[in-house]
């Protein structure tokens, strides 16, 4: 059945992939971005020549004013929005414990807990009242590791994990799932930076031996997206090939 997604963060990397998914499971996209108007345009002139629906929408999604006129041109322009992925995030330094400070944490938390609330608080209402809905959040194995010199971006993914399994449980009897996807390390632009010798530091430590690729993560997100996850809530998905076991 086609339905309307919303994806935050979805000019580039990860939300790119996650868009092409959702777009070739049968859905219309929307294709949310903050800075890069140019490559959310191509993603959806791409995604248009293959015949899919997309269209591009600018918005702050850590701010509320945004996120309310957000899903009123989605809606609008695209119908009732049924899906809903979190995924925009921002820069995520690296910080030992003597250089953090709290305004690091909130930085964190404003795109991983407050955006998250923001857009949920915007579509449940709609899909409540049609007793269907996707919460899809994308989180991070991060939460299992505990990297170093990250503990703002650490404890903010974590908060998000908490924050899903709680309105998981809530929103049960609405119809409305709510799950979590969290990749490992995958090369998007976010790893420009990265040496060789980095990355062969991770994908030894990782079972399959190897780094995913982004549409793996697409796949998983229009899987949660379908039908068939009906049955499915509350849950982590990792995808990073066996490097976390729970």
């Amino acid at each position: 059945m086609s339905r309307t997604a919303l994806v935050t963060g979805a000019s580039r990397g990860l939300g790119a992939a996650m868009a092409v998914s959702l777009a070739e499971a049968g859905h219309r996209v929307a294709v949310n971005y903050f800075s890069n108007a140019a490559r959310a345009q191509q993603l959806c002139e791409e995604l248009h020549a293959r015949g899919f629906q997309a269209q591009a929408f600018h918005a702050d999604v850590r701010e509320e004013d945004d996120v309310v006129r957000l899903v009123r041109e989605v809606e609008s322009a695209l119908g009732p929005i049924d899906i809903a992925v979190v995924n925009a995030t921002g820069h995520q330094p690296m910080l030992s414990i003597e250089q953090q400070t709290w305004r690091a944490y909130l930085d964190q938390l404003e795109f991983f807990v407050k955006s998250p609330l923001l857009i949920a608080q915007a579509v449940l209402p709609g899909m409540k009242q049609r007793g269907f809905g996707r919460i899809i959040q994308i989180g991070s194995e991060v939460v299992e590791i505990g990297n170093p010199c990250f503990a703002n971006y650490v404890a903010a993914k974590a908060a998000q994990l908490g924050q899903t399994r709680s309105w998981a449980r809530e929103l049960a009897p609405s119809g409305v799932t709510v799950n979590l996807v969290a990749p490992g390390w995958i090369p998007t632009e976010r790893a420009l930076d990265a040496t060789e010798a980095e990355k062969q530091a991770y994908t030894q430590r990782v079972p399959m031996l190897r780094m995913g690729v982004p549409e793996e993560v697409g796949r998983v997100v229009a899987f949660l997206a379908s039908d068939a996850s009906a049955f499915i809530t509350g849950q982590k998905i990792s995808v990073n090939g066996g490097n976390t076991l729970e």
